[in-house]
């Protein structure tokens, strides 16, 4: 008795289907190893951490939020304080323009007592060269709105002499809803701005 053969066409149809399942098992272990694979990174990510001076375990991305966030507001507190107090008699309309940018009413509002005061036309009718020396700031970032405590030490060119003054100002600073290049482009407000102290003191002792 003859042993029954099977028909080649479904021989080749099994074997087609049973290489395209592989292949499509395989496709589908690679699919989901990677999505796994991904999360497990992300998870990894979020999951950073940093220890704070105290021993206390920080994110790490709040970390570099907060370093971000101290580095453009002292430089914001440079550029104010420097255009607010950086004049002489060429420059000084353009510098306070700039300086009212980065600051609300409560910079207006000293400049116009300034103003009312006679000292921007002291500026201009003696030519008087007001230089800033040195700004120094310090921040609370704990939360919004930032106070901050600012020394700028400037001189005051006379011609025949020049005196040093160090003044000690305070206020707070607020997030803009967007940057303005190149007017504010740290996104931040000077606000309740506040001249505590005024003193004339000697730089070289310093």
């Amino acid at each position: 008795m003859k042993t029954p053969y099977k028909n080649i066409y479904e021989v080749l149809k099994m074997n087609r289907f049973i290489v395209l399942a592989v292949i499509v098992m395989a496709f589908l272990s690679t699919l989901i190893s990677s999505l796994i694979s991904y999360k497990m990174y992300n998870k990894a990510l979020d999951g950073s951490f940093a220890i704070g001076k105290n021993g206390e375990v920080i994110p790490l991305q709040w970390v570099q939020e907060k370093e971000n966030l101290e580095v453009e507001a002292l430089e914001h507190l440079r550029l104010f304080h420097n255009y607010f107090y950086g004049l002489d008699a060429t420059n000084f309309e353009s510098h306070i323009e700039k300086a009212l940018w980065l600051a609300d009413s409560s910079v207006d509002n000293v400049y116009r007592q300034k103003k009312a005061d006679g000292v921007y036309n002291r500026l201009m009718q003696y030519s008087l060269v007001q230089k800033v020396i040195s700004i120094e700031s310090e921040l609370d970032l704990t939360a919004e709105p930032y106070p901050f405590r600012t020394v700028t030490i400037f001189q005051i060119n006379r011609g025949s002499a020049i005196d040093t003054y160090e003044l000690v100002s305070t206020g707070k600073l607020l997030h803009l809803e967007k940057r303005n290049f190149p007017k504010n482009t740290h996104a931040l407000l000077v606000t309740d701005y506040f001249e505590n102290t005024l003193k004339k003191i000697d730089y070289e002792a310093r």
